[in-house]
């Protein structure tokens, strides 16, 4: 009766959960994470400009969940296949829920966003007849430190315990998917799972495209608030917290099926591997202090296998590519091609993204049919990253320098001439950020940099100002300046780079599937989990981790106006484009002609070896 009971239930489970099922639910719980982590790299442009970062602090923040990641992973490696494995999923899956609600809270304990205006105070304005300058450091500037230190405190812990809930989700999730499936449907399914997580980042960018076109006191103002500011105003913060709001409930939604899952499921090759897995169960237990002490040693040894260690650092190069345009492709496109905040987050989330998941799932397709085995796959994947590289050398020429900004980039040999002594008198904020293009064609840092002395309202919105007048800075009879950016003459541009580094992406994601089959086919089956382990771990240590900040700090390099609060450096008020375009596409390409390098070191070591086959085999390959 005991045996007959325990068939039907286990008949019953079956019923219930199969592997498909299963890669459905990890799909779209990876599908919210992914959404969690793009949507975060949309905004990070917006929460500097918010905040006062640098492009470097702004790096280093969305990279610091790779931290708590890297320290967690080994401990994965010592768990794989001793916990409920779905479960374990479900818990990390609700911890990143509650770390999107914790980064909505600076927004919630920060005063409301203050900018530099005339219709606030007249301290944006030549004022002739007074020396009303501003203290070195304001009541409102001490704030704006105060919170940004509070956003370092909430975003900095809510990173961190990202990082802890995002731990398990792909090696337990993968290794699961891997063990259950049929010999011949895992290379598809993780191909699936990828093409299907991948719209993840696709929803993100939209998502932050649509919140970024509000205003980011809705909630103090009211949505239909007359506001001075329009989009493309370089002082614009749009609502960058709505978004994660959104997030967090995606996070609880999918996560919630993984607490019904079995621990284990029948094969989809329909043979009973109870056996098996029982074998496994039998094998004496390692306590978590041996497994530590074990760790250095399996590692050291994993390390020293040629193919296992190329094919890593190869993934390593071209992730950090992934990472640097992942957290800087928004702030590339504003900065080169006068793109909104908004609208380039449209372009990534619209063209950009869906390239890469149609790169993955024909990646895919191709391993499916074609049965690519180890000597055939760094021959394909140096044919694809080469042709992928050789698209990006156009997008050097694509663009335009910086606008002529006085005394940034234009008039700096009159700094201390008549340039300057136009507004000497006109008692300018030292700190002053409110941009105007003069009607010479030239920008001004603020109305009162260009010796504005008056301005008129727009008539449809009193809230607005239409046009600064009387300005003794710029030459004419009728002189005069506009509350906005001169225009970048590189606009044209914008959608065709958008569709050549589309098209690169598309190349390069061909090889994505093929690459990690390899490191799962690469090594025994009993250390899949483990080598999973200390492949994210790498990748998070030499990738994910350190490229956004060593991007930002490449972008930095090219300011050539930094704006500054309390006598301190805040974020950028101008960049070099020329510079910023070089540098920033330039460590691109060199990460990937190492990373090809790598490949084809590869291949060659590969070629005095045995073909080896793809499909599941019995031992190490």
């Amino acid at each position: 009766m005991d045996i007959h009971s325990s068939k039907t239930m286990k008949t019953a489970r079956t019923l219930r959960c199969s592997i498909k099922l299963f890669v459905l639910c990890h799909g779209l719980l990876q599908f919210s994470q992914l959404l969690y982590s793009a949507y975060f790299k949309s905004i990070i442009t917006t929460i500097e400009r918010r905040y006062g970062l640098s492009s470097y602090s702004s790096g280093t923040i969305s990279s610091l969940h790779e931290i708590s990641n890297s320290v967690l992973i080994v401990f994965v490696s010592y768990f794989g296949n001793r916990v409920h494995r779905p479960r374990i999923i479900g818990i990390g899956g609700l911890l990143m829920a509650v770390s999107a609600t914790i980064l909505t809270l600076p927004h919630f304990i920060s005063q409301p966003y203050d900018y530099d205006s005339v219709l606030h105070n007249r301290h944006d304005i030549c004022n002739l007849h007074g020396n009303t300058s501003d203290p070195d450091c304001s009541r409102d500037q001490s704030r704006q430190l105060a919170d940004t230190s509070n956003m370092w405190l909430f975003m900095g812990f809510a990173q961190l315990l990202f990082g802890v809930g995002s731990v398990p989700i792909q090696p337990f999730g993968i290794s699961y998917i891997d063990d259950f499936a049929g010999p011949g449907n895992s290379p598809l399914y993780i191909a699936i799972l990828f093409a299907v997580s991948v719209f993840g980042p696709a929803i993100g960018y939209l998502l932050g495209s649509v919140v970024l076109r509000i205003y980011v006191d809705v909630d103090k103002t009211g949505l239909g608030a007359e506001q001075e500011l329009r989009q493309g105003d370089p002082r614009w913060v749009g609502a960058w917290w709505m978004g994660l709001l959104i997030t967090t409930v995606c996070l609880f939604l999918t996560s919630i099926p993984y607490f019904f899952f079995p621990r284990r499921m029948p094969s989809e090759d329909h043979v009973d591997n109870d056996t098996d897995m029982s074998d496994d169960f039998k094998k004496p237990e390692v306590s978590l202090l041996d497994f530590l002490k074990m760790f250095p040693r399996m590692f050291i040894n994993l390390l020293l296998s040629p193919l296992f260690l190329m094919l890593i650092l190869a993934q390593c190069c071209f992730s950090s590519v992934i990472a640097a345009l992942a957290t800087f492709m928004n702030k590339f496109l504003q900065q080169q091609y006068s793109a909104t905040a908004a609208y380039s987050s449209l372009l990534v989330g619209a063209v950009n993204l869906p390239a890469v998941a149609v790169g993955m799932l024909t990646g895919g397709v191709i391993m499916k049919k074609s049965g690519l085995s180890l000597k055939t796959i760094p021959r394909f994947s140096v044919v694809m990253l080469t042709i992928s590289t050789l698209l990006c050398i156009p997008l050097f020429f694509m663009g335009c320098p910086t606008q002529k900004v006085s005394e940034v980039n234009h008039n700096l040999n009159a700094q201390n001439g008549a340039q300057n002594s136009c507004y000497s008198n006109c008692s300018c904020p030292p700190n002053a950020f409110n941009p105007v293009c003069g009607s010479d064609g030239v920008e001004y840092i603020s109305p009162c940099h260009a010796g504005c002395t008056n301005f008129t309202t727009d008539p449809n919105n009193t809230h607005r100002v239409q046009l600064y007048t009387s300005c003794r800075c710029i030459p004419g009879s009728k002189s005069h300046a506009r509350p906005k950016s001169c225009p970048n003459n590189c606009q044209h541009f914008l959608l065709p780079v958008m569709l050549v580094i589309s098209l690169a992406s598309l190349i390069a994601c061909l090889t994505h599937n093929p690459m990690y089959m390899m490191v799962l086919r690469s090594v025994p089956s009993e250390e899949k989990s483990f080598a999973i382990g200390v492949q994210f771990l790498l990748m998070r240590v030499l990738a994910f981790l350190p490229a956004p900040a060593l991007f930002g700090t490449a972008i930095d390099t090219s300011c050539i106006k930094w704006k500054q609060v309390c006598n301190k450096k805040s974020s950028c008020g101008y960049y070099d484009n020329n510079i910023l375009r070089n540098r920033f596409l330039g460590l691109q390409v060199g990460y990937k002609i190492m990373g090809i390098l790598l490949l084809m070191m590869l291949g060659w070591k590969v070629q005095r070896t045995q073909e080896y086959s793809l499909e599941k085999p019995e031992g190490l390959l």
